[in-house]
């Protein structure tokens, strides 16, 4: 593609693909793995959903393939955002294994992001506060805001709150500190691209990216408003 900008106005065509590119990747490398027990399978919830859902056990192997594909599609998910988020103009992306996964020093924020409101335990949350606040008074940091970033929130509501997760060892909240910031996704994207409803502008064309890079057909007109219906359930 010669124009840069042909899918969003907010990040280039050859990043945005190369984002897409990698979740891609990881599904196949998954969808190819053969060794289904890598990952110790509990026998009893097996022989359960075999006998409850009146399915052989060979039914059964083929769904619990299906179903270990699409974890794995789940787990890349959280990084696509980070790469897309970290590859945005002003913006880095400090990779796997950081204490925190992007950084904008002109905005002066740092953010860690994480793709789901409930993947995240309250005592992870704990360790990404004082993450954050360790990293806030590094001098590197200096006067930066941080922001614990759940991409889909647990409703619709928007919000953008001091982040102040309860320690399950005192029974006691962290600190309450303006600079340490719990924020939903859509609102997030919003302030990393200074761009209204980017988060709705990336879902709604991945469709055409994913068809250009598989040459695959695009969703049907009955399909894009099945998968808007569902966007808009969860935002």
């Amino acid at each position: 593609m010669t124009n840069q900008n042909q899918y969003l106005p907010y990040i280039t065509d050859s990043k945005l693909e190369a984002a897409v590119s990698n979740v891609l990747s990881a599904f196949r490398k998954a969808q190819a793995t053969t060794d289904i027990h890598k990952n110790v399978i509990d026998p009893f919830s097996a022989l359960f959903e075999v006998s409850l859902s009146s399915i052989s056990y060979d039914k059964w192997i083929e769904k619990e393939k299906i179903r270990q594909a699409q974890k794995s599609l789940q787990n890349s998910i959280g990084y696509f955002h980070q790469e897309i988020l970290g590859n945005l103009n002003g913006w880095q992306n400090l990779g796997v294994g950081q204490t925190i996964d992007i950084c904008n020093p002109n905005k002066r924020i740092i953010a860690e992001i994480k793709n789901k409101y409930n993947t995240t335990k309250g005592s992870d949350k704990v360790r990404i506060y004082d993450t954050l606040l360790d990293s806030l008074s590094r001098p590197k940091y200096h006067q930066f805001t941080a922001y614990y970033v759940e991409i889909i929130p647990s409703s619709k509501k928007h919000y953008n709150d001091c982040f102040t997760p309860s320690d399950n060892k005192t029974k006691q909240p962290r600190t309450r500190n303006e600079k340490i910031r719990k924020i939903s996704g859509q609102d997030f994207y919003d302030l990393a691209t200074d761009c209204e409803q980017s988060l709705k502008m990336l879902f709604e064309v991945l469709p055409k990216v994913i068809s250009n890079l598989t040459s695959s057909a695009e969703l049907s007109i009955s399909e894009k408003l099945a998968f808007e219906s569902l966007f808009n359930k969860a935002f």
